[in-house]
């Protein structure tokens, strides 16, 4: 039988850590503050928002949230994104995506301070992850990371299969594991037998968007699988990228969906948000 690795429960915890340094740094007279703008009424994007609030709150963050209409001009998001970019209450800026058509999410992306991007977007803050010298993290690879590092399983000289390359997830997360001396193999809709690649995947990490399209015969027994898949399958039931029944059986670390990758996403968000804050505070007294 698998160990399951819960997102949720691992989320509780780092939350209460950050929770506790945020209550420190009040105490020096800093409060971590996050801006989340949402452009128009995306149900699924204020679903996240929302939570992301939620988080805000539990943890003891000041916050501000833009909620946009459609028909906004790209230079007024600018003008916002400029005022919080001098904001001295906000140390994170996060663009909710994805935004209406005719608005460019990587040209205001590229308008927000690099030392409040923390979404880890911003060319610099890549360009950072790609030389291993990082502040910050894209939230979905680093809440993967941690939660390889949960079930004990030591990176270094594994196998790892990232399957997706994105640039929020996949290409990142191949940079994550590469750091931590993996050797990695990155696998996409152009990869020929892909089962070829992940049954020799000491560490799988699936990020392709395509519901259970990984089954149990197609990983290596043992292995530690992260399943960041969010899709539907036939019968309108949230399922993973993994098909959790038949590789449940066979592997030695899995994560569930949902409560796996997801709850951990926002986390990393906070821990970014800190992290900024942090750094700001150390100029500050400079």
């Amino acid at each position: 039988m698998a160990e399951i690795l819960s997102g949720t429960n691992l989320a509780q915890t780092i939350r209460a850590e950050l929770k506790e340094k945020t209550e420190e740094m009040k105490k020096q007279g800093t409060v971590p503050g996050l801006a989340v703008i949402l452009v128009g009424e995306d149900p699924a994007s204020k679903v996240y928002v929302r939570n992301k609030t939620k988080a805000c709150e539990e943890i003891g963050f000041y916050h501000e949230q833009y909620n946009l209409p459609a028909s906004i001009s790209e230079a007024e998001i600018l003008d916002l994104v400029d005022t919080l970019n001098h904001s001295e209450k906000i140390h994170g800026i996060l663009i909710q995506a994805p935004l209406p058509k005719g608005l460019d999410f990587k040209n205001i992306i590229n308008h927000i301070d690099p030392d409040k991007d923390v979404d880890a977007f911003h060319p610099y803050n890549v360009g950072q992850i790609m030389i291993g010298d990082f502040e910050f993290l894209p939230c979905t690879p680093a809440g993967v990371m941690e939660l390889i590092h949960s079930s004990g399983v030591s990176v270094e000289g594994k196998n790892c299969v990232v399957v997706g390359r994105s640039n929020i997830v996949g290409k990142p997360q191949a940079m994550l594991l590469l750091k931590e001396n993996g050797t990695v193999t990155v696998c996409h809709s152009r990869t020929p037998n892909l089962a070829d690649y992940t049954r020799n995947a000491d560490i799988l990490v699936s990020a392709v968007g395509k519901a259970e399209l990984i089954t149990g015969d197609m990983i290596k027994p043992g292995a530690v699988v992260i399943d960041v898949g969010m899709n539907r399958n036939e019968e309108g039931k949230l399922v993973g990228d993994v098909d959790f029944a038949t590789a449940e059986p066979v592997v030695g670390y899995i994560t569930p969906v949902p409560g796996g990758v997801g709850p951990m996403t926002i986390t990393m968000l906070m821990k970014n948000t800190l992290r900024a804050a942090q750094k700001w505070a150390k100029k500050k007294n400079l």
